[in-house]
């Protein structure tokens, strides 16, 4: 499958997800704090560049790509996500600054399920959650614990490595990760010399 059709089938998969994360929020009220960005800040986060192909084709169609490498390059540090902002002022709030394109790995926080060893499934609540929900997570455990009901972390992981295996395989610390998806993007057109559509 040539890149733009892995950033294609990419793309459809967050579809599918977007709705699957509506519907648990929808019959659950569980929901991320508001200016809440511990998820975003964790420094053991990995994550597949293949999951940020979408974010990286957006950053090189609107010409943001070359950029967003010099800032990773300044961080100079791979486990900070180069796209946070890690700010408040004048208006903005911090938070993801392309929250549209996010990554498998941010989309999935709070808004999945796993199984334990003994196949009981259980939401994937940050610590934050747990403390200020602990209503909401109790009623999505219990519904869990008799049906399934929104995304299944490891179902949509494989969906991933449907699209491109080893890729899917290959886990970074969330900067690299950005890193190297935009690379391959920015590769991939300059040699193919085609224009992104």
């Amino acid at each position: 499958m040539k890149i733009l059709g892995k950033v294609r089938a990419v793309e459809k998969l967050y579809q599918t997800l977007d709705k699957d994360i509506f519907e648990l929020r929808n019959q659950t009220g569980i929901s991320c704090v508001e200016n809440c960005v511990k998820c975003c800040t964790t420094p053991r986060i990995e994550a597949t560049a293949l999951e940020f192909y979408p974010l990286a084709y957006h950053l090189y169609k609107t010409g943001e790509a070359e950029n967003v490498l010099t800032q990773i390059d300044e961080i100079n540090d791979p486990t900070i996500c180069p796209i946070l902002n890690h700010l408040s002022f004048g208006g903005k709030r911090p938070g993801c600054t392309q929250y549209e394109h996010r990554g498998l790995i941010c989309r999935l926080f709070t808004y999945s399920y796993g199984t334990d060893k003994y196949g009981v499934r259980r939401i994937n609540a940050c610590k934050t959650i747990r403390v200020e929900q602990p209503q909401q997570l109790d009623a999505v455990n219990k519904i869990l614990q008799v049906k399934p009901l929104g995304p299944k972390t490891s179902n949509y992981y494989s969906q991933l490595q449907a699209i491109d295996f080893n890729e899917a395989h290959r886990f970074y610390p969330i900067g690299n990760a950005i890193k190297v998806a935009i690379e391959k993007i920015i590769t991939n057109y300059h040699y193919s010399g085609n224009k992104a559509i």
